[in-house]
């Protein structure tokens, strides 16, 4: 019984020191504050894919549009219904409301067609993400990013995702909260010139 107890102890400081040791950034990155049990899951597997910072300028263009609009307000679609709206204004935050479908659990879907073949920055003033379909397969996200609220007060995470030209994406959100289920949701291309608009 005591090696059995040794064994699990090597392994468990074993495993414990490759965690801490891992491979890439060595820097800390702190837990964002006031994050439910569900978001802070998220946040944990959203690190699996984050990338170096966010482009800072494509923060402040996106950042400006999101506290000063133009905006439009846009109830998402739920699970099987039709049509769904959409979300292609450019330069646009939309202001979105996930329908409720089931006891505490809201969950809704709008598409977005992008106009050129390139990288899309998807902006939204909640932690929780989102999930990108092309018909029935999931889009890769390339990275995710949390916002620092210094940065950018009214906008919180940032997904990117190579999308193609003229085909039609939907994107899935939900919550398991009243107040995460209403949001501000931006798409810009990542690559673009952003210049005072």
């Amino acid at each position: 019984m005591k090696m059995e107890s040794l064994f699990k102890t090597v392994l468990l400081s074993s495993g414990l020191s490759l965690l801490l040791v891992g491979c890439g950034q060595t820097q800390e990155t702190p837990e964002p504050q006031g994050l439910t049990e569900a978001e802070r899951q998220e946040s944990v597997y959203v690190e699996q894919v984050t990338c170096e910072g966010p482009d800072e300028e494509l923060v402040e263009h996106s950042c400006e549009h999101g506290t000063y609009g133009p905006f439009v307000a846009v109830s998402a679609a739920a699970p099987g219904s039709t049509p769904l709206p959409n979300v292609n204004l450019a330069h646009t935050a939309y202001n979105v409301t996930l329908p409720k479908v089931g006891w505490r659990f809201y969950k809704g879907s709008v598409t977005y067609r992008p106009v050129e073949s390139t990288e899309y920055a998807i902006f939204l003033s909640r932690f929780r993400g989102l999930k990108i379909y092309d018909g029935t397969t999931l889009v890769a996200q390339e990275c995710s990013y949390v916002i620092d609220q210094t940065a950018c007060g009214s906008l919180r995470r940032l997904v990117t995702a190579d999308l193609e030209a003229n085909k039609v994406y939907r994107f899935e959100f939900d919550a398991y909260s009243a107040s995460d289920a209403a949001f501000t949701l931006l798409v810009e291309e990542a690559a673009h010139e952003h210049e005072e608009e």
